[in-house]
């Protein structure tokens, strides 16, 4: 086969065509400018044909031209026959503490017990899956241990750790707590969230102050006699029917919400008590509260407390400052809110709401009102009456109200004018009928609707009034008043003025 001509060779001859054309003529053809064009448009094809796998093999006609899509499929082609990498297995966590977690949750430099060495002191590793800490034997000089929210069955470890000062191992797997040498010191334990049927001895714990064991399987409080230094107590959300074991113990927090306790009695022994919760129970009475004067918060929300009558046991608590009935049947009761206020004068906190000065005012002025406030109303009152019958000037009406009736009131034993009462003759009254008019209950209510009093008290569970009709029948003769009444009296008869009448 003839060779192909050379690239090189080509191009010269392309350029000699057009070279004589520019010495023709000043300007070039159209056709030396078409055939300059096309000699440069051929380049890349040369440009291919030298880097071919046979230099001196000749490529087919028009064989520059073949599209580049077949080049992107062979590409894809051979992509897709290389093998995928396989997968690297994870590593699956044992749940083994290993010193570079240990390294990791380590903080808190500080000076060891002898002060002889600069070591770490806290350690936290909540959240880490962990089965088996044995490697904490060594770190003897840690005083703050966190373990909470693992799957620990086992603290041995903490045997090792005479200088530790607070322990949480919350959420985990455990069937006992303080299983493994006390620490001389121990002050903080948290054992909730885990699996504790009962409590146990802990005499050789004497410097613990804080116990926390919610959320177990405990159905009796017991082996806390010699914690003189227990001042929290928590053992919410366990099976507790009864408040027992807490004897003379200087415990100022008790948290015993979420048990099944139907009474409150067995706190006797808490002198120093000042926070109680005992929510979510089946408490109906508050008997049992009662000479805690250190109490400063109670809660009793979502019990069985349903009459008043039981806040008389506490009512005299001289410190009480925050009380809690929520969804108690007590609160149906009408005019609970101010009752309770009423009787519990110190409080500044009920069923989580803050106590105004103002409710404090409505429920004195309700239960208990001031005797200028009982003068007022009864006033008010009998004005009220006689301005409802027909009127008339009376005999102990004067021209002028700078001068009022005379009216001498006596307050003692000795008597006068006497009052009218509904009550019977007592057995030293019935020789001598003058200290009182007595009547009938109906026969008082009667005058009291018919305006015929001008005063009237209770006392000892007793009504009296004094008589329109006395006063007229006195000052009809030209004398002055004189009235014996109990001293209770003689605010509301002062305000009942005559000169307003």
């Amino acid at each position: 086969m003839p060779r192909s001509p050379s690239p090189l060779s080509s191009q010269p001859s392309v350029q000699s065509q057009s070279s004589q054309s520019w010495r023709d003529t000043s300007r070039p053809s159209l056709e030396d400018r078409m055939a300059l064009t096309r000699s440069w448009v051929a380049a890349p094809s040369v440009t291919f044909s030298l880097f071919h796998a046979d230099p001196d093999q000749r490529l087919p006609r028009g064989a520059e031209e073949q599209p580049q899509e077949e080049e992107e499929e062979e590409e894809e082609e051979s992509t897709e026959s290389e093998p995928e990498p396989e997968p690297m297995e994870e590593e699956v966590f044992d749940g083994v503490l290993g010193e570079n977690a240990v390294a990791a949750a380590l903080h808190t430099l500080g000076r060891s017990a002898s002060g002889t060495e600069c070591v770490y002191l806290h350690l936290s590793l909540s959240d880490h899956l962990l089965t088996d800490i044995r490697i904490l034997d060594k770190y003897i000089y840690l005083e703050k241990l966190n373990l909470s929210n693992n799957k620990i069955r086992d603290l041995s470890c903490v045997s090792h750790m005479p200088y530790l000062l607070e322990l949480d191992v919350s959420h985990n797997e455990l069937t006992t707590y303080f299983d493994f040498k006390p620490p001389r010191n121990l002050q903080v334990a948290n054992f909730s969230y885990n699996d504790i049927p009962e409590m146990e001895d802990l005499s050789n714990y004497q410097s613990l102050k804080k116990l926390i064991l919610d959320n177990n399987n405990i159905t009796e409080i017991q082996g806390l006699d010699k914690c003189h230094n227990l001042t929290y107590l928590s053992l919410a959300n366990n099976k507790i029917k009864a408040i027992t074991g807490l004897k003379k113990l200087p415990i100022k927090t008790l948290c015993l919400k979420s048990n099944q306790i139907v009474k409150a009695v067995g706190l006797e022994g808490l002198k120093v008590l000042q926070v109680l919760d005992l929510s979510d129970n089946q408490i109906s009475s508050l008997e049992g509260l009662e000479e805690h004067n250190l109490l400063e918060n109670i809660n009793l929300e979502n019990n069985r407390v349903s009459e008043l009558s039981e806040l008389e046991y506490i009512e005299s608590l001289p410190l009480l400052r925050v009380f809690n009935l929520l969804k108690n049947p007590v609160q149906e009761q009408e005019d609970y809110w101010l009752l309770v206020i009423f009787m519990l004068l110190r409080l500044t906190e009920l069923d989580h709401q803050k106590i105004s000065v103002e409710e404090k005012v409505a429920a004195l002025n309700k239960y208990d009102p001031p005797q200028e406030v009982v003068a007022a109303q009864d006033h008010m009152s009998h004005v009220m009456y006689s301005m409802m019958q027909p009127q008339h000037v009376f005999n102990s009406t004067l021209p002028s109200l700078d001068a009022p009736y005379p009216m001498l009131v006596l307050t003692g034993p000795l008597a006068y004018t006497a009052p009218v009462t509904p009550r019977g003759a007592l057995i030293s009254e019935k020789r001598n009928r003058l200290d009182y008019y007595y009547v009938s209950q109906e026969e008082f209510d009667k005058m009291v609707n018919t305006g015929k009093f001008i005063v009237t008290f209770k006392y000892s569970g007793f009504h009296y009034g004094l008589s329109r009709e006395v006063l007229e029948n006195i000052a009809r003769e030209g004398l002055a008043t004189c009235v014996h009444l109990e001293i209770e009296v003689g605010g509301p008869l002062a305000a009942a003025a005559l000169s307003g009448l």
